[in-house]
């Protein structure tokens, strides 16, 4: 039997290729019609053993490396969170589950799996428990990848973006307060969140340059950056453990549009590690 040409199999390989790649979007959106998610529960946190699938020391992605905690307890941290939706509905999470964007569920580029975390939208109040159970987002300064259902949980649909409080919940503590929006009940006495308060009511969005031990450091980067006319930078003094730092953050900044275009800048300038901060 004659083989076919290498050529002609490679010009149909790339043609289905293409028409397959054809069938799903390019750019991540949610349903074609508005799914109704309020019913659906938080994720309840549950002793699991931890994935064998999703949990290396080590992994790199686009040239950068993350390394994986080894455990969730304890883990705080303030950020900007987006989230996902029809573009990996029904794939396989690295946890080796699927992918349920109608689900409590989120990805972290460092917590292992699984793992199950709050996360509270710092711009209303409102909040919801995922399970971590897949890697991402692979995008500078953002924390969290949502689902779709939380996500629309949280309000952060339609900006795409929110900035948020992520906190792991230990299986079998007491659920802490919550606020509007979650489908758990609020803390009798809890004073209101009101996300129309003023801009004085609203969390403050930093990127902070770098922390020295040393003030004059810490004062050629400023200099550095007020000659590039990044003219917001300051210079922090705090004091952590006994040792003072000099913290050179750059802010507050209106939006995480001007924080993205604010760290390529930094980038471009030679400050490839700058972070966010939300006080």
């Amino acid at each position: 039997m004659r083989c076919p040409d290498m050529r002609a199999v490679l010009a149909l390989a790339a043609t289905l290729l293409v028409a397959a790649c054809a069938q799903f979007p390019t750019q991540d959106h949610g349903p074609a019609y508005p799914v109704d998610v309020s019913q659906v529960p938080n994720a309840i946190p549950r002793y699991e053993p931890r994935s064998p699938y999703g949990n290396p020391a080590s992994y790199s992605v686009n040239g950068q490396t993350y390394y994986v905690l080894p455990s969730c307890v304890g883990y705080h941290e303030r950020g900007i969170a987006s989230w996902y939706g029809m573009k990996f509905h029904g794939g396989r999470a690295s946890d080796g589950e699927t992918y349920d964007m109608y689900a409590m569920t989120a990805a972290s580029k460092v917590l292992p799996l699984p793992c199950y975390v709050r996360v509270t939208n710092l711009q209303n109040g409102q909040s919801v428990i995922v399970k971590v159970n897949d890697r991402g987002p692979f995008v500078a300064n953002r924390i969290i990848d949502l689902s779709y259902a939380a996500a629309s949980r949280i309000g952060m649909l339609g900006t795409g973006t929110a900035l948020v409080d992520v906190a792991a919940v230990t299986p079998g503590e007491p659920e802490p307060p919550t606020g509007p929006g979650s489908n758990l009940p609020v803390q009798t006495g809890a004073p209101p969140v009101n996300a129309a308060a003023g801009v004085a009511s609203q969390p403050q969005l930093f990127v902070q340059v770098g922390a020295f031990a040393t003030e004059s450091n810490a004062t050629r980067v400023l200099q550095r950056l007020r000659a590039a006319a990044v003219n917001s930078a300051f210079i922090l003094t705090e004091v952590q453990n006994g040792i003072t730092f000099y913290k050179v953050r750059v802010g507050p900044i209106a939006d995480v549009d001007h924080v993205d275009a604010l760290t390529a800048k930094l980038t471009d300038l030679g400050f490839p590690n700058a972070q966010v901060v939300i006080p």
